[in-house]
C-alpha cells in the first residue's frame, strides 16, 4: 500500500485525544491498517498509532520480531488494537529507554507498568484481551498514550535522562553509567 509521513512532536494533532472507531470490517479501516503496518515496517518501528499519521482514531498497531532500533527486545506479536483499555496488574513501574517515530533521534528513560492487561477490538470488531509484561507491556502503553495526546517525553521524570540517541550511545561506549 503506502508508507505514510509520520507527524513530529509539535504537531497539534499529536496533542489531541483520538476518537473511538465505530465501524469495523470496513475497507477504509483495512487500508489504514495496511498503510500503518507498511509505515511501521519501513521505519523499523515497534508500533504506530493512527494519530502519528494524521488520523485521529483510537487505533494502534505493534509487533516486534527482530528490530535494529530495539536489538535486545523480546518478540511482541503483531497486533491490531482498536479502542484499547489498559489495566495495570502490578502497582510498580520500571524505567527503561524509549524512542518514538514522532520524536526521531531522541531517547528517554520512561517509567511504565511492568505487567498489564489490555483489551480492545480487532479490525473485524472481535473483542479480545491479553496480559503483557516487559517490552510488550511497554510498547502497548507507549502506543496507547498517543491516543490520549501524550508523547513519551511528558512521562520522563528526570530530563537528564533524555537526549539524542547518538550522544547517549557515545556516553555508554565511553563507560558512563
Amino acid at each position: 500500500m503506502a508508507v505514510l509521513e509520520v507527524l513530529k512532536m509539535g504537531h497539534p494533532l499529536l496533542l489531541q485525544v483520538a476518537q473511538p472507531i465505530e465501524r469495523f470490517d470496513d475497507p477504509e479501516l483495512d487500508a489504514l491498517i495496511k498503510d500503518m503496518f507498511d509505515t511501521m515496517e519501513a521505519l523499523s518501528g515497534a508500533g504506530l498509532a493512527a494519530p502519528q499519521i494524521g488520523v485521529s482514531k483510537r487505533l494502534v498497531i505493534f509487533g516486534v520480531t527482530k528490530n535494529a532500533r530495539y536489538p535486545d527486545a523480546e518478540e511482541v506479536p503483531a497486533t491490531i488494537l482498536i479502542n484499547p483499555v489498559i489495566q495495570p496488574l502490578r502497582r510498580g513501574t520500571e524505567d527503561d529507554w524509549e524512542g518514538c517515530l514522532s520524536v526521531p533521534g531522541l531517547r528517554g528513560l520512561v517509567p511504565r507498568y511492568t505487567h498489564i492487561r489490555y483489551s480492545g477490538y480487532d479490525e473485524k470488531g472481535q473483542r479480545f484481551e491479553r496480559e503483557a509484561s516487559g517490552f510488550h507491556a511497554r510498547v502497548v502503553q507507549h502506543e496507547c498514550d498517543h491516543l490520549d495526546g501524550i508523547l513519551y517525553p511528558r512521562r520522563i521524570r528526570d530530563l537528564r535522562m533524555f537526549g539524542f540517541e547518538s550522544e547517549l550511545l557515545k556516553e555508554e561506549d565511553e563507560g558512563a553509567p
